[in-house]
């Protein structure tokens, strides 16, 4: 089998065609949404960057684990202690590492592992690329490297490609020679900020208000300066700004176009999985903040999971239910089965547990995972999920934000410097970017 994993980091789903956008930022991933389904309630259990992965890759909460913030202790997995094997669980229950049970050759194409001094990460992958550039690589940079390893590896049967694209994330740098193809464009991302709404936003602290763009004291990095603004002046700055992430999706979009156009190419379309989701999404305007992810609420928690899966939901359905993103493997353990799976010492398990011992470890590592599989949904469209979700931020705020029916309710332990209330209740429904708080 052959498993496609496009990761696009800060990526928002309603700023997808797909997902409902007006403006024409993901032809090529609508198109991959065309052909399977998009999940409409998905959401990363721990943000932003590196509890997200953490969680997606381990299939556990950031309680768990120990990620929970980008530094210091909470930025590394918890010690296993003395019940440590020769290699520890992430070598034998990582993401990539299940997939090698399924004898699929592993393969990754990020710089995320540097950036975060997240080397875990690479537990069961095969072969790397670090592009060196600590997530500041463009799509431009990325693709490349991914045709390269689709052609070399053309002969192989079973393999699975993480491709990591960072576009979206500030500081914004697409290329020039792209253009902005949303200029002068309207958007719902800028309806609701209204001259009364940016004038309060003007007046409000903290990193990455409207006065402090990029969290860097204005400072905005001459690579980046043609998209990138240091602070929001005026309603237009906030179009710029806007027009700035959308060419970010753009950009990553126009390198996943050439990916799918080289696995046609290569005649492996039809019959590869390929999944499309992010580690967490961006504040572009809610509760003040600008190009930000520090905060546990629905903009930044919320993400897009999108499923291409043989023998899976076609035709760009939309399907409900609350989802975390470490449901992944579980769901993945249930879609690929136990046929053609292979552990470590067999013989000694089969020895041990008789004939049957496919299905008993398959569902000994289920247990292990805090995710809870949505096979069906994704080969049946039934929408199946939780009754709530809980969703941790611990990195320039200290939220908790709870996810039940129409309503996001955060909790703030730490304001950042922001002067967040302790208590918000939204109705996201009526109100999806947050402007009138009920608590």
């Amino acid at each position: 089998m052959k498993l496609l994993l496009i990761d696009i980091d800060t990526l928002r789903p309603d700023h997808l065609g797909c997902y409902g956008y007006p403006r024409n930022t993901s032809p090529n991933i609508d198109g991959i949404a065309a052909d399977g389904a998009c999940f409409t309630d998905y959401y990363c259990s721990d943000a932003p960057c590196l509890p997200s992965r953490a969680a997606m890759f381990t299939g556990k909460f950031g309680i768990h684990t120990g990620v929970v913030g980008h530094g210091g202790t909470a930025a590394d997995l918890r010690l296993e202690g003395a019940k440590r094997d020769f290699r520890d669980q992430c070598a034998a229950a990582n993401l990539p590492a299940v997939l090698r049970n399924y004898g699929m050759y592993t393969a990754s194409i990020s710089t995320f592992p540097e950036r975060h001094s997240a080397w875990w990460f690479n537990a069961g992958f095969q072969e790397t690329h670090n592009l060196g550039k600590g997530g500041d690589e463009i799509a431009q940079e990325v693709t490349p490297v991914a045709l390269k390893w689709l052609e070399n590896n053309r002969e192989r049967e079973d393999w699975f490609l993480h491709v990591h694209y960072w576009d979206p994330h500030t500081q914004y740098r697409t290329p020039a020679e792209v253009g902005n193809p949303f200029e002068g464009q309207d958007s719902p991302a800028l309806d609701w900020i209204t001259p009364e709404i940016f004038k309060e936003h003007r007046k409000m602290a903290g990193f990455h208000s409207a006065r402090d763009l990029t969290g860097l004291g204005e400072e905005v990095n001459p690579q980046c300066a043609l998209r990138q603004l240091g602070h929001l002046d005026s309603l237009e700055d906030v179009r710029k700004n806007l027009d700035g992430y959308d060419c970010g999706i753009y950009n990553a979009d126009l390198g996943v176009g050439q990916i799918i156009d080289k696995l046609k190419e290569l005649g492996y379309y039809e019959d590869t999985a390929i999944i499309v989701t992010a580690d967490h999404g961006e504040d572009m305007g809610e509760l003040g903040r600008y190009s930000e992810h520090g905060c546990a609420d629905d903009p930044v928690t919320r993400i897009p999971f999108i499923i291409k899966w043989p023998g899976g939901v076609r035709g760009g359905k939309k399907i409900g239910g609350l989802h975390y993103n470490l449901d992944l493997i579980p769901t993945l353990l249930e879609l690929m089965g136990t046929e053609g799976i292979h552990f470590p010492y067999e013989w000694k398990m089969k020895e041990i547990l008789g004939d049957n011992y496919q299905k008993i470890l398959v569902k000994m590592m289920m247990n292990k995972y805090d995710g809870a599989s949505f096979a069906d949904s994704v080969l049946n469209g039934t929408e199946k999920g939780r009754d709530y979700l809980v969703m941790t931020c611990a990195t320039h705020t200290v939220q908790r934000g709870v996810r039940f029916g129409d309503y996001l309710y955060i909790r703030t332990y730490h304001d950042g410097y922001c002067l967040f209330p302790e208590d918000m209740l939204f109705d996201l429904r009526k109100d999806p970017h947050e402007t009138e708080n009920l608590a």
